[in-house]
């Protein structure tokens, strides 16, 4: 171990941290993974609404793809062409995001369009103004994972992951879809969307699409779901993403993988352990603190 890996472990996960957030708010503005599912059953169940309709996919899959692609471009950049690395990058990850805006274009003018029976319409303006804060939110995240990837790959620094950086990337793109989908949704679909439920008292099959269509001032949008889930949702994916990449890399950073191997996997497996049963501790002391919830939901009904 020495300090230049110990200094490029550090900008990893303040790539990574950056990247969560993003991914996190990207996903909100376009309605994409777990919430998307309310927005998009809505209109059926008589709740027409301004908000933005775009998943083509979870989000691990999609962030998978444009990671990949960005970091494909990359690669053919630099070897191809002698491009330096952040150039190579920089236009790889507009790449991606080029495609994100135009699946994220289709999917919300065929999402609505098949809509039209229910009194939902395709709103313009939605599409104009949140189509391309959808597309910065993944330049940003697609160039930080793309970054990573590298870092961890490249011959003249003391990382040099055997994987190729494609792979590498594509491999990121699943982890942080993943949990941009588990952690940071949780705080937008629970919170956000159904805000006339008490949190935590869970969703009734009944009230399904039920979503609450008003903001601070007029129609609620996808931009006020964005400026909501700035303040906690996105900045805890970050974390989250932040630390495993940290991690998940400080452990064969401290032991070399060559000699000292199973102490890396050791360290790996407690901290896993450490960190579920932290979550199990944070867990009964929140119920016990907040619950319960359903007589509480019985009080607000009533």
């Amino acid at each position: 171990m020495d300090m230049v890996s110990m200094g490029l472990l550090a900008a990893m996960g303040a790539l990574a941290t950056v990247a969560g957030a993003s991914e996190d708010l990207e996903s909100d503005v376009g309605s994409q993974s777990n919430p998307n599912s309310q927005v998009q059953l809505a209109a059926q169940v008589g709740k027409p609404h301004r908000i933005y309709n775009k998943a083509v996919s979870g989000e691990p899959p999609s962030n998978a793809l444009y990671a990949a692609l960005a970091a494909v471009t990359a690669s053919v950049l630099m070897s191809g062409y002698g491009m330096n690395a952040f150039f190579a990058i920089a236009i790889g990850a507009v790449v991606a995001a080029l495609f994100n805006g135009i699946y994220s274009v289709t999917a919300y003018m065929g999402r609505n369009t098949s809509q039209a029976r229910f009194n939902q319409h395709v709103y313009l303006d939605i599409l104009r103004t949140h189509t391309t804060t959808i597309m910065a939110h993944a330049y940003i995240t697609v160039f930080c994972v793309v970054s990573i990837s590298y870092i961890m790959t490249a011959d003249w620094l003391p990382i040099q992951h055997p994987f190729p950086m494609p792979l590498v990337a594509f491999i990121w793109g699943l982890a942080i879809g993943a949990i941009g989908s588990s952690t940071g949704d949780v705080h937008y679909g629970a919170e956000r969307e159904f805000q006339n439920y008490p949190f935590g008292s869970g969703l009734n099959a009944a009230n399904s699409g039920d979503i609450v269509r008003k903001a601070e001032a007029g129609l609620r949008s996808s931009i006020d779901n964005a400026w909501f889930c700035a303040k906690f949702g996105g900045p805890a994916t970050g974390m989250a993403f932040g630390l495993t990449v940290f991690l998940d890399n400080w452990r064969t950073t401290i032991f070399d993988p060559a000699t000292q191997g199973w102490f890396a996997i050791l360290t790996g497996v407690v901290i896993v352990i450490l960190f579920n049963v932290y979550n199990r501790i944070l867990e009964v002391r929140a119920r016990k603190r907040y619950g319960p919830y359903p007589e509480y939901a019985g009080e607000i009904e009533a």
